[in-house]
């Protein structure tokens, strides 16, 4: 985990790919954590879990003890993630009813999430599972739960919309998922800390810091105070 008083500007490696990406979530989950992996991108973080990390992912769709998706010759039409991603079961994994998912996502038995997103604002709001067009299907699943069962919620996203507009604002223009829940941002240009004090940038991928600062809408800081 990158130290909360350095900060690193990795000019010669980025930007990430998905799959770094998602290494670079998995080195921040702690040991032992009870963890959700929302649909989409965030997936990608169970194929990234080290050996020994003892991590327990859960999936609203009723699993516990989750493994890495299945690979061929291991695919198991009733054994899916909620994103409907074929997966493996790991020792001791259990099932259970969604009610009961839902019960230990809204009853904060969750260390931590891992969610895209549409929009962050540099306070931390969410917005993830609509963008307001007329024509745009919503898709709430179990973000909202997640958001405010989650003791951290981690959101993995690219930094730029297909249309070249920052996805990390100062306010959030879609319809919200969740307010003040954001901790941190993992992007393929850089990783945010962000909540009440602002936008922290903790490191950087391919890009300087200064040119960073002028592609986005929202004051940066550094780890410092800088």
């Amino acid at each position: 985990m990158n130290p909360t008083n350095a900060f690193v500007e990795n000019l010669d490696r980025g930007p990430l790919t998905k799959h770094e990406m998602a290494a670079r979530v998995a080195r921040d989950i702690p040991h032992g954590s009870y963890v959700n992996l929302g649909i989409g991108q965030p997936t990608l973080v169970a194929d990234h879990l080290p050996a020994g990390s003892g991590v327990v992912l859960h999936t609203e769709n009723g699993m516990l003890n989750m493994g890495p998706a299945a690979q061929e010759g291991q695919v198991d039409p009733d054994l899916t993630n909620a994103g409907k991603i074929p997966v493996t079961e790991l020792p001791g994994a259990a099932y259970f009813h969604h009610a009961d998912s839902f019960a230990m996502m809204r009853g904060g038995h969750l260390d931590v999430c891992v969610l895209g997103a549409f929009q962050v604002s540099a306070a931390g709001d969410l917005a993830n599972w609509h963008t307001g067009a007329a024509d745009a299907i919503p898709a709430v699943g179990g973000a909202m739960d997640l958001a405010i069962g989650a003791k951290r919620v981690f959101v993995m996203m690219t930094l730029f919309a297909k249309d070249g507009t920052p996805k990390l604002v100062p306010r959030c223009t879609y319809p919200l998922t969740g307010l003040g829940c954001v901790d941190t941002v993992y992007t393929e240009f850089a990783t945010f800390r962000v909540g009440p004090p602002g936008v922290t940038v903790l490191e950087t991928f391919g890009i300087t810091y200064d040119d960073l600062a002028q592609r986005l809408d929202v004051p940066l800081s550094l780890p410092d105070g800088s």
